[in-house]
């Protein structure tokens, strides 16, 4: 059963709870989440307590109330950061959250762009694993992204090499194969418009449309790049940041 750690305010603690569970997967979507009575049982909380907690996960887009039902999961308007992804991936070895899968549109060798050479450490035009996907939930295309490795890890991960999805995700797979396990990761994310190519593929009909455009990088315990991604998701998307102001 969760408890109150004092060193919090209740609400914080409660919200930070579900909204991890949510996020990992723990809770997917469709799931009912605990009622305004049940989360004051629970956590020995006031029912005006319990309310706000449910009331930030609606404004956050995480719940939504269900008529009969109760206050479910839901991920509509939300899109999943990589750090979202590979979180979901260590707690219930899934990747992608209910209703939403993968599409792999392309796997192979190719020479790598100055912007890949840079982040993963080799040369420009240097053979290096590049992987092209779009996600999609029941509404369509949610977001698109390309992963890029060092080439000699196809050697241990065939798999990189081929236009399926895996299981797990790749870092998992890296992880088994090479005992490389990503400890740290970082999101540089920017906004600009969308071109007609990525426009088609996000299946975006309204032109010009605005982009949310990320660089991610996964890296492992002696500071080396595993992973280099870029993503693209419709504007009109919310990606979630949760910080803490430092208090020393």
């Amino acid at each position: 059963m969760p408890e109150i750690e004092r060193s919090l305010p209740p609400y914080k603690q409660v919200l930070t709870y579900l909204r991890e569970q949510i996020i990992s997967g723990e809770l997917a979507e469709g799931d009912t989440v605990p009622s305004e009575r049940q989360l004051a049982a629970d956590w020995g909380i006031s029912r005006a307590t319990a309310t706000k907690v449910l009331g930030e996960l609606r404004h956050e887009n995480l719940v939504e109330p269900r008529q009969g039902v109760g206050t479910v999961v839901t991920a509509r308007g939300q899109h999943q950061s990589p750090s979202d992804r590979f979180r979901s991936a260590d707690v219930t070895g899934r990747i992608y959250p209910s209703g939403q899968y993968a599409k792999i549109l392309s796997a192979g060798l190719v020479p790598a762009p100055e912007r890949v050479a840079l982040a993963l450490g080799i040369e420009e035009g240097a053979q290096a694993v590049c992987r092209r996907r779009v996600t999609c939930d029941e509404t369509g295309p949610v977001s698109a992204s390309t992963s890029w490795f060092a080439a000699e890890l196809a050697d241990a991960v065939p798999a990189l090499l081929e236009s399926e999805r895996i299981p797990g995700g790749t870092p998992g797979a890296i992880e088994e194969a090479t005992g490389r396990a990503w400890e740290d990761g970082q999101d540089l994310v920017s906004a600009r418009i969308a071109t007609d190519e990525e426009a088609e593929l996000l299946g975006i009909t309204e032109r010009p449309a605005a982009l949310l455009v990320g660089y991610n990088s996964l890296f492992d315990a002696e500071g080396n790049v595993i992973e280099y991604g870029e993503y693209l998701s419709v504007g009109s998307r919310l990606t979630r940041y949760a910080y803490q102001r430092s208090r020393d």
